[in-house]
């Protein structure tokens, strides 16, 4: 494993921040339905988890043949973020875990698939955007969203901070991949509500993220070194 030092924790939103991706889910399949695309949330977990909505719509186009076009996505986007308004909640410990690694000296950053507006409004709803202000990072900022390198690399690049110094937090197998591809060390939470998923968990699982973990207390320890990586995954 890479033995430099931690100087940037980057978290991804959905599922790792805010315990979101359950309702994005629920959004998703009934959007998606409304265009004859019948898809449980299982379905839906296992193809556009940490995803962006531009890959989303490949998918959808690729594989059922039909177009999701910007009424669409906006008309999705509109209910989405009225149910965060009143349903979406923080991932518990993780505002008391933020403040930890700021007073030990790391810096933290967020970098999503997600467009800065739900960024914003998500983190904004839940109590915890003052923690990352300005440091909000979207796939709308880089040309190629996770799977690919390019979102992890632009935030390390603005923050100052080495690849190899880097950590992400992720909770999707694209994220997982990112990060790996970044050259960044990753570890994968299991903690959101849609870590049910038998087939979320199982792809999670063959990636072999550095470490996994489900509750953010947990984060600290690797972070700094008070456990070995090891101590951290799941049974």
């Amino acid at each position: 494993m890479n033995k430099q030092p931690i100087r940037l924790v980057i978290f991804d939103c959905d599922g790792v921040l805010v315990d979101s991706e359950e309702i994005a889910l629920q959004v998703l399949v009934a959007a998606l339905a409304e265009k004859g695309i019948s898809l449980t949330t299982e379905e839906a977990a296992d193809r556009f988890l940490g995803r962006s909505l531009g890959s989303l719509a490949k998918v959808v186009q690729h594989e059922f043949g039909v177009a999701i076009d910007p009424p669409f996505l906006a008309s999705m986007r509109e209910v989405l973020h009225a149910r965060f308004r009143t349903e979406l909640k923080p991932v518990k410990g993780v505002s008391a875990l933020i403040g930890a690694l700021k007073t030990a000296g790391i810096a933290c950053c967020v970098a999503s698939s997600s467009q800065r507006e739900r960024i914003e409004l998500s983190l904004t709803v839940t109590g915890l955007v003052s923690h990352f202000t300005p440091n909000i990072f979207s796939a709308t900022m880089v040309e190629n969203g996770k799977p690919a390198p390019d979102l992890f690399l632009y935030a390390a690049d603005r923050m100052g901070v080495a690849p190899a110094q880097c950590l992400v937090i992720e909770d999707s197998p694209a994220g997982v991949t990112a990060a790996q591809a970044a050259g960044m060390r990753v570890i994968a939470f299991t903690g959101g509500s849609h870590a049910k998923h038998a087939g979320y968990r199982r792809d999670l699982a063959r990636l072999d993220a550095d470490a996994r973990f489900d509750a953010m207390e947990n984060l600290l320890h690797f972070v700094l070194g008070a456990r070995r990586p090891e101590d951290l995954m799941d049974a």
